[in-house]
């Protein structure tokens, strides 16, 4: 493609996503004042810390502080948060007079906005139909946890990497999958989870594949450990545990449990004494796992392999914490919904519950109620 339609064809991305990625953090900030109206009339004259963090609230506070002081000022705790975020914070913190708190913040923001445009790329690649792109943009931007991209978290830019991969894997431009997959292991821990479809992909093509486009596939697979495994050496040298990035997280998470038990555990706490606890996030469980059936059918087994992969690493942890934002992780499942409102009606009800949803998530986890 010439630069000139290339440039055109930006644009009417742009265009195509800013309502549904303006009208999130509108709804965002709805949940804000539904927050501190809650907050002054419950708790007068005592509102929670996370109310007076705003968006660098929750993981955001760690990604701040990292960004301005470095991992060795900070509890080990702090190295499960990898590092390749709040190295892009302090580096814009140059033109934010040191406020590395507002540059991760437009490193968030900045990254979403491209993540909406890379949902409706790699659905027209896929399917075709901009109405359906268009669609999975709104049920991505308003998935109830999606207010964590406007927040200082690491979410965008890794699920930004995500999606650049599988619309790269998909269509066998292998560097940018090599590119992509190195920033998801340096984002998150969950990075490595995209060697599986990368794998799944590459065994696709396998055979009419040229010698070259079978070494850079391999290393593409490679990639995402590679990344996690550069952050890895360098807390190894510096902490003396290479695995402190993942073992610290084991008193967060609790005992690692069997998935479908800790479905069936969690249907007796929705009515227990943890109703309000882990109940909460036993329906959010069922959808996605009804999600996550319907996009081994409707997409390709790389998409539902990589959604298998994020759930079940949310599912077999003793504390459900954070369950939905995992669900936005995975993101095919946004996809699979968008495929299921295909009548207009349906669509408008099921937007409407989930922009409620973020209202509702976002005011619970700006009171502290919530852990995003």
């Amino acid at each position: 493609m010439s630069p000139a339609p290339w440039r055109r064809s930006l644009v009417d991305d742009a265009r195509a996503v800013v309502v549904p990625w303006l009208t999130a953090r509108g709804l965002m900030l709805m949940g804000f004042i539904v927050a501190v109206a809650a907050s002054d009339r419950l708790t007068p004259g005592s509102r929670p810390t996370t109310l007076g963090e705003g968006l660098t609230a929750w993981d955001g506070t760690w990604y701040r502080d990292i960004a301005s002081q470095g991992y060795a000022s900070l509890p080990d705790e702090g190295l499960r948060f990898f590092p390749l975020f709040p190295l892009l914070g302090k580096a814009l913190s140059v033109i934010t007079f040191g406020r590395t708190d507002v540059a991760l913040i437009i490193v968030a923001n900045v990254a979403s906005f491209a993540l909406a445009i890379g949902i409706r790329r790699l659905v027209r690649f896929e399917r075709g139909s901009a109405v359906l792109a268009d669609r999975a943009v709104w049920v991505t931007c308003l998935f109830p946890a999606a207010f964590v991209l406007s927040w200082a978290y690491a979410e965008a830019l890794w699920l930004l990497a995500v999606v650049i991969a599988f619309w790269a894997m998909r269509s066998r431009r292998w560097w940018w999958v090599v590119g992509a997959g190195l920033v998801a292991g340096l984002t998150r821990p969950l990075g490595i989870a995209l060697a599986i479809p990368v794998a799944i992909e590459l065994i696709r093509v396998w055979r009419d594949a040229s010698a070259r486009e079978r070494v850079v596939g391999a290393l593409s697979i490679a990639s995402p450990a590679i990344g996690t495994g550069m952050y890895m050496l360098w807390v190894g040298r510096n902490f003396g545990d290479a695995l402190l990035p993942f073992t610290v997280q084991s008193p967060l998470r609790g005992d690692s449990i069997d998935p479908v038990s800790r479905i069936f555990d969690g249907l007796s706490q929705m009515f227990g004494a943890e109703r309000f606890g882990d109940g909460l996030h036993i329906p959010f469980a069922i959808i996605f796992v009804a999600l996550l059936v319907l996009t081994f059918r409707w997409w390709p087994v790389s998409y539902g392999a990589f959604a298998s992969v994020v759930l079940i690493a949310a599912l077999a942890a003793e504390n459900l914490n954070s369950l939905e934002r995992y669900g936005l992780n995975a993101f095919p499942l946004a996809l699979t919904l968008a495929v299921l409102l295909k009548r207009e009606q349906l669509e408008r009800v099921v937007l409407m519950g989930l922009a409620g949803g973020m209202v509702a998530l976002s005011a619970l986890a700006w009171t502290g109620a919530y852990v995003p």
